[in-house]
């Protein structure tokens, strides 16, 4: 994992982004903040568990399904099954020693 702060590239309203193999943050703090790190770190692990290109493609359809559900981007956003796993378990920082394989499945 590669931490790099960078404030343009990172959407209003959002702290963070993590595109595997780096996590794009939008404040140095953040690099120091646990609970932020692992949020991240989750979502690396997504993208490695479904090959990064077709994570992509289904956090974006998820994104527009729930974007029709709940009709507000930041609702929309926090219920994508993802971002609900990562959510979910981003203060259990030993969370990705005993996480299964395609957890967010849960979520779904």
């Amino acid at each position: 994992m590669f931490l790099i702060t960078t404030k343009y590239l990172i959407p209003k309203g959002y702290r963070g982004l993590a595109l595997f193999p780096f996590v794009l943050v939008k404040y140095s703090v953040d690099k120091e903040n646990a609970v932020f790190i692992n949020h991240e770190r989750i979502h690396l692990r997504q993208q490695i568990e479904m090959l990064i290109f077709p994570f992509l493609i289904w956090y974006t359809i998820e994104f527009v399904v729930r974007l029709i559900q709940f009709r507000t981007i930041d609702l929309a956003y926090r219920n994508i099954s993802f971002e609900r796993e990562a959510y979910a378990n981003e203060k259990r920082i030993d969370y990705l020693k005993k996480r299964s394989f395609w957890r967010f499945l849960k979520w779904v």
